[in-house]
């Protein structure tokens, strides 16, 4: 097997971590992530990873909780998830860097471009955690802005589903697969794989999308290996 792409970004939902626990981390998910991740490194991969943080935090609990406030405390559990992630790549012997974009020095690099770029030449796996600093951006918003940042060839995307369906799967039987889609028949279609503003920022800068499942985590190197798994969008 050979890598197809030079430069990744692998955006991970916090949901995946949890395994069937449905919240925190399941130390063996998140273990079995990081080999994969070794595999990949070795093959001379430069990889950048976003992780979600929905197995600590789903947005506001109540309709009375601040926007913002909500948003906030999201990022700080993509910090928790980017720690442990980090904790579990090093145990391997890989060199690792966690950049916030909330400022957090005892525990982050804080997210400057061109010393992560520098991080990827140097063959270090970086690992952006806080979102993009800002309330009312997603996650996957963060993954698209990145990936434009740092000139990724394309965004990994992991799933607890295998792919983008023009339903839930779980709830609908007979929900379509779609193995390749546009942008815009995303957007059009109001396909719940990514929010509209990361779709949008991939379209304009045309950054591939590859959705995946994460149920195999051996799919991490089928997908970089260019394997027909999953929805491609482009």
């Amino acid at each position: 097997m050979k890598p197809k792409y030079k430069r990744i970004i692998l955006k991970l939902s916090g949901e995946a971590l949890a395994g069937e626990n449905g919240f925190g981390i399941d130390q063996d998910i998140i273990n079995n992530i990081a080999s994969e991740i070794k595999k990949l490194h070795e093959f001379g991969t430069e990889i950048a990873i976003v992780i979600g943080g929905g197995n600590f935090w789903r947005g506001r609990s109540n309709d009375n909780m601040d926007r913002s406030t909500a948003d906030y405390m999201g990022m700080l559990a993509t910090v928790i998830n980017s720690l442990g992630l980090q904790d579990a790549i090093e145990n391997l012997g890989l060199e690792t860097r966690v950049m916030s974009a909330i400022d957090m020095r005892q525990i982050a690099e804080p997210y400057i471009r061109r010393k992560a770029v520098r991080h990827l030449e140097k063959n270090r796996i970086v690992i952006f955690s806080a979102g993009t600093g800002n309330p009312f951006f997603s996650t996957d918003t963060t993954a698209s802005l990145r990936a434009a940042e740092i000139d990724a060839e394309i965004i990994l995307l992991a799933k607890k589903v295998d792919g983008v369906y023009d339903c839930d799967p779980e709830k609908n039987k007979n929900a379509l697969f779609y193995d390749k889609l546009s942008y815009i028949d995303v957007l059009n279609q109001r396909l719940q794989v990514m929010d509209s503003t990361a779709i949008t920022l991939c379209m304009d800068n045309n950054i591939p999308i590859h959705v995946f499942g994460l149920k195999d985590t051996s799919n991490i190197i089928k997908v970089s290996c260019g394997e027909k798994i999953g929805t491609i969008i482009s």
